[in-house]
């Protein structure tokens, strides 16, 4: 699809009007609007970045990554020139970049560095309904930063199932923006009995075998982790034999793998993937979703003392974010491998990371950043 075919271009002029006028802006867009890839060439074609750099947030290095090989495409550039990226032990960008990627951690470590952010004229932070720790900090950070010696500084809020209006509060009365988007039916299938016993891997390749041959298109399957990936892929080898090709895609893939996974083939294919693909990344051509309900999730853990990775049950926001992803270009089904009354069970969406990690880290980063009082630090929620 060509990028201005995509539904966040109802907005084009009303964002740039917006940034004009102001300079803090919430936009919800849903998933598949086109705001990862689309919103930062809005703002550098409206003249909003100015000559500076427009820097966007990504909670994941593949998607980072990604997304600027993504913009840098579209616009005819090689990637680190226009448009480039930055996550931990990997800078593809120059001088000329006027289009940044990068992880949250690398913004915080620049606002380190250089407080001022000198040549960085507007920042993004995209998917911010995932709350990660470093994320919170870094927009109360650049609140700060604008209200002091960075007036000019445009800030941008945006996400698919964020809380438009909690967020606005917190950014002062901002204006807020909403695309609806465009997604095609999705019919949610639920299991019948209990999956306590079942291995995730066994359900997951029972209902692909199941609506395989029912269904057109590329299969995506969401697992927790890289050995329920590998198992899954395992006993759908044995299922599906030569009939489609079985990728997985993580973050700990070499890039290569990564983009085979994403990009379009003439084969069809199942790709199984942790929650890298929730959100940011779009994968065109998925007409069926196959959902564990599960993923690792960042967690302080009392008895070994320190934040570790544990498998949970995942909430209803994000189960929604999923399924949203088989009807991208046609009607499409979502199978969730448990049932209906767990899923009424669920809670409705993420507890945000400051409130569920060990804070000491980020007591001292925020310490020798020159923070005084942590308890009056500008805290969304504090911890």
């Amino acid at each position: 699809m060509s990028g201005s075919l995509l539904p966040i271009y109802e907005l084009d002029e009303e964002i740039v009007e917006t940034l004009e006028a102001g300079n803090r802006l919430v936009l919800q867009a849903p998933t598949g609007s086109g705001k990862s890839t689309q919103v930062p060439q809005i703002l550098l074609d409206g003249g909003i970045v100015r000559d500076g750099r427009c820097v966007i947030l990504q909670p994941r290095r593949l998607a980072a990554r990604m997304l600027a090989s993504r913009v840098a495409a579209e616009r005819g550039t090689p990637l680190g020139g226009e448009v480039g990226y930055q996550i931990r032990l990997d800078n593809v960008s120059s001088a000329d970049t006027r289009i940044l990627f990068v992880t949250e951690g690398i913004l915080l470590r620049q606002m380190l560095g250089d407080p001022r952010l000198a040549g960085v004229s507007t920042i993004i932070f995209d998917e911010f309904h995932e709350r990660h720790l470093y994320g919170d900090i870094t927009l109360a950070r650049a609140l700060e930063l604008q209200e002091s010696t960075r007036p000019d500084l445009k800030i941008v809020v945006m996400s698919a199932t964020l809380d438009g209006q909690e967020v606005s509060a917190y950014l002062g009365g901002c204006p807020t923006l909403e695309s609806d988007g465009r997604i095609f039916p999705v019919e949610i299938e639920y299991l019948s009995h209990d999956p306590r016993d079942d291995p995730p891997w066994e359900l997951a390749s029972d209902a692909v075998a199941d609506h395989f041959e029912r269904t057109e298109g590329d299969v995506l399957v969401f697992m927790p982790g890289a050995y329920e990936i590998n198992r899954t892929i395992r006993e759908l080898g044995g299922r599906l034999g030569n009939r489609c090709v079985v990728l997985p895609l993580h973050g700990e893939l070499p890039a290569a793998d990564q983009d085979r996974a994403v990009n379009r083939t003439s084969a069809r294919k199942v790709i199984v993937s942790t929650n890298v693909a929730e959100t940011s990344l779009t994968i065109d051509g998925v007409t069926l979703v196959v959902d564990s309900g599960l993923a690792r999730v960042a967690r302080y853990d009392p008895h070994r003392g320190i934040n570790t990775l544990l498998i949970e049950k995942i909430s209803r926001a994000s189960a929604d974010q999923r399924a949203g992803r088989a009807g991208r270009t046609a009607p499409g089904n979502c199978v969730r491998l448990w049932t209906r009354r767990d899923h009424e069970r669920r809670v409705p969406r993420e507890l945000p990371e400051v409130k569920r990690l060990d804070m000491a880290e980020t007591a001292l980063t925020l310490k020798a950043s020159g923070v005084v009082d942590l308890r009056g630090f500008r805290w969304i929620e504090p911890p």
